[in-house]
């Protein structure tokens, strides 16, 4: 496994001797299927390149020390004194919530967890919307799997993670971006039913690229408004149940069904659910269209996606609208939408690989141009899911 050439010089300082293992999990970008993976529906995600690298070594001492390079801060806790926070609660400081939820929620599930001294870095952009905390939390549930030598598949493991997202972190997520860090493919999609957790992976078009654009605003999940789009899709289930009896989420309601009953909805419930329910019949197409090879619909469902997350959800900014804007216009795009919550972050852009120079420099500047601000944009590959490697004999 390669690392970052910024940990070695950690190791040499902060272990005596080379770590126990080093890991490996990756962040993703979701290609179609936002916002419905809380909705039991079907989505889209791939692993990328880039990832959260970690080195661990175990202790005997049952603290759990943190070197979390990127921020240059440390922090020990006591392992047996994790407690899940009360409603409301803000831990301190919050970057750590993230490795001591993967602990608390591997020790809800019965595993003995061992003290471990850990140094970590990303390249994944934090509050990008390419899930580096959904890759910080399976590469140390990963590290403790390795460690503890425990049976655990990587979906079994990516559920873990999102217990400590949903329960110890307090974001209300579904399981897709663990889901993806942990099961990633490479050259490949996955596409995954977040009821049954069925998946199988999708080959992404030969000659296509991934292109990820980082707009450079920032936003933290917890203290925005993702609880309350949650919160009006399940409102939308209660209400829409009167007339479709049974109805558990919004993936039991046809499009057609939902445009003869939504007419009873608030109006903010219904251009929620409506986002919804068309997402999850746009990534049932999608499947085909890769099937088939027809990259010009399937790219057509990504614009389709971003005016949906724009117009109905109300989860984009003004910066992401202009990134995909200026993609529909640059040579080779075939797609782009925001990825990720929204609020800020990301855009993913699916383009002919041939392509990829001259359509990142014509996104860098127009979004220059336009905002006044710079985009860091990244050609980014499908990649594996999380890996672990041994470093000691």
């Amino acid at each position: 496994m390669d690392i970052p050439a910024s940990l070695v010089p950690s190791f040499q300082q902060i272990f005596e001797h080379s770590p126990a293992l080093v890991a490996r999990a990756p962040g993703r970008v979701n290609l179609l299927g936002e916002h419905v993976d809380y909705n039991q529906g079907i989505v889209l995600p791939a692993a990328i390149n880039r990832a959260v690298y970690l080195a661990a070594s175990p202790t005997s001492d049952g603290l759990l020390t943190l070197h979390a390079l990127d921020l240059n801060e440390h922090i020990t806790v006591r392992l047996d004194q994790l407690e899940k926070p009360q409603p409301g609660e803000v831990r301190s400081p919050g970057w750590a919530a993230y490795p001591c939820g993967v602990a608390w929620a591997l020790q809800q599930a019965g595993l003995a967890v061992t003290g471990m001294e850990v140094v970590y870095t990303s390249d994944v952009p934090i509050g990008s919307g390419l899930s580096s905390s959904a890759a910080v939390e399976v590469a140390f549930a990963a590290a403790w799997r390795a460690l503890g030598g425990w049976q655990m598949d990587n979906l079994q493991l990516a559920r873990l993670c999102q217990k400590a997202e949903n329960q110890y972190v307090g974001v209300a997520s579904g399981l897709m971006d663990q889901f993806a860090s942990a099961c990633g493919v490479q050259g490949h999609a996955l596409l995954f039913d977040t009821r049954s957790l069925e998946w199988r992976p999708l080959e992404l078009p030969a000659g296509t690229a991934i292109v990820v654009a980082d707009s450079g605003m920032r936003r933290t999940l917890a203290g925005s408004a993702y609880n309350d789009r949650r919160a009006a899709c399940e409102k939308a289930v209660a209400l829409l149940s009167v007339y479709k009896p049974g109805l558990q989420s919004l993936r039991d309601i046809s499009a057609v069904e939902f445009a003869a009953y939504s007419v009873m909805l608030p109006d903010e419930v219904r251009r929620r659910a409506e986002h919804v329910v068309k997402e999850i019949l746009r990534v049932e197409q999608a499947e085909q269209a890769l099937a088939t090879g027809n990259i010009q619909s399937f790219g057509g469902m990504m614009f389709a996606c971003h005016k949906s997350l724009r117009d109905l959800y109300e989860v984009s900014i003004p910066e992401l609208d202009a990134l995909v804007e200026i993609a529909r216009h640059l040579p080779g795009i075939y797609g782009a939408r925001l990825t990720g919550a929204g609020f800020g972050g990301c855009t993913v852009n699916l383009i002919d690989a041939s392509q990829a120079e001259a359509f990142i420099q014509g996104l860098q500047a127009g979004y220059e141009q336009h905002t006044g601000r710079q985009a860091r944009v990244y050609l980014c590959q499908a990649s594996s899911g999380v890996e672990t490697e041994s470093r000691r004999a």
